[in-house]
């Protein structure tokens, strides 16, 4: 019996920069990792930034994205992201410049607050997979 796949595809503005077919996918969701597997039930979340990993049996990828949307149905998972770099297109200087200057946002109040705490998990996340 043939072992069942996902199609997943990640698309930013400005190019599909994947389109495959995966054994799973892991999502950064904005509020912790999502796993995908074959069969899951139908699934919209909001991504957060982080990893987003896929793995299939000729395809091991790895990406940065920077908040977007997921959608899972019927074994296909369709990532739309302001953001997606492999690993080897990340800057560390300018990511370590990045979480300098969140560091250095100014929060006069809650929302203000909110923007510097994800702009600095984001920088995180960043330096993160720069590392590996």
């Amino acid at each position: 019996m043939p072992k069942e796949l996902l199609q997943c595809s990640v698309i930013t503005p400005e190019a599909q920069v994947f389109d495959g077919r995966v054994e799973f996918v892991v999502l950064p969701a904005h509020d912790g990792e999502i796993g995908v597997l074959p069969n899951r039930a139908p699934l919209l979340c909001q991504l957060g930034a982080g990893e987003m990993r896929v793995r299939g049996e000729d395809v091991h990828e790895r990406w940065f994205v920077d908040a977007g949307f997921a959608q899972v149905l019927n074994n296909r998972v369709v990532v739309l992201t302001q953001k997606a770099l492999r690993p080897d297109q990340i800057d560390r200087a300018q990511a370590e410049a990045q979480l300098a200057a969140a560091r250095q946002m100014p929060t006069p109040d809650e929302p203000t607050a909110r923007r510097k705490d994800r702009a600095q998990a984001g920088a995180r996340a960043l330096l993160r997979m720069a590392s590996r």
